[in-house]
């Protein structure tokens, strides 16, 4: 069965992440996958609303380690095809999130309804694997949030609950577990409903003022996340998180001894 699962009624397309024994991690496969589907809805006009989730207890675990080891250049990775999608998809995209980590965090950026269940837990550790914040996210939250208050979630990397992401803004509504699902379906319905030419037209000015950053942005972090992957810093720390060990960055960056 397909890693990403789609359905089409009344106007909404419904996309699902379907690996919920990885927590849906992405794959490369993943990042093109949802790009395309992203694209041909683009021009679909039978399409007016994306209503998006995970299968399981969780939207999206970041990467798949594993297979993200094998991306290509920034420049031409899965991940930025991805990225061009979303910059480009003028459609409402309504989520709902029982857990995001890293770029499952990340993504969530790019819509425009995010409804977190009570008991939905974030992260954003990309620090923690010697790298830095992608998906445009280095302007797209300090923008939202402020400095101070993205400097906590990204350089320290800690995980935080729902009401702590209601209260920084980064999602629309919490809502009781048991109705996150009918509460993102009850939402894509009524903007289903609504003219799809001023709903498009909407969204594109709401976002008028940001596209050039966060693509500005995106560059700049394709850059810097490309360097920080092959840095010594980067290899300890997948090399730890594949042994199942507590990375020592301190022996793994140490300068050498004066002779």
């Amino acid at each position: 069965m397909s890693d990403i699962i789609t359905e089409r009624s009344d106007g909404i397309l419904r996309v699902e992440f379907n690996r919920p024994e990885r927590k849906n991690a992405m794959t490369n496969g993943m990042y093109l996958q949802l790009a395309q589907i992203l694209n041909e809805a683009a021009e679909d006009d039978d399409v007016r609303v994306v209503r998006w989730h995970g299968a399981g207890d969780t939207f999206c675990a970041g990467n798949d380690v594993k297979d993200f080891l094998k991306t290509p250049a920034p420049g031409e990775s899965p991940q930025s095809r991805l990225m061009d999608a979303f910059i480009k998809f003028e459609k409402p995209i309504v989520v709902a999130v029982q857990g995001a980590v890293g770029g499952g965090t990340t993504m969530l950026t790019h819509c425009d309804f995010v409804f977190a269940g009570e008991s939905a837990k974030f992260k954003l550790p990309f620090i923690d694997l010697a790298l830095v914040p992608e998906f445009g996210s280095s302007f797209t939250i300090p923008a939202r949030i402020g400095h101070l208050r993205a400097a906590e979630l990204f350089l320290l990397g800690e995980t935080f609950g729902a009401a702590r992401a209601a209260e920084l803004g980064l999602v629309t509504r919490v809502v009781p577990d048991a109705r996150l699902f009918v509460t993102a379906t009850e939402t894509a319905r009524k903007l289903a409903a609504k003219p799809a030419g001023a709903l498009r037209a909407a969204k594109r000015l709401l976002k008028r003022g940001f596209v050039d950053q966060v693509k500005a942005a995106i560059q700049v972090e394709s850059r810097e996340f490309g360097e920080r992957l092959h840095s010594a810093e980067a290899r300890e720390a997948f090399a730890a998180f594949l042994e199942k060990r507590p990375p020592n960055f301190t022996r793994s960056t140490a300068p050498a001894a004066a002779k």
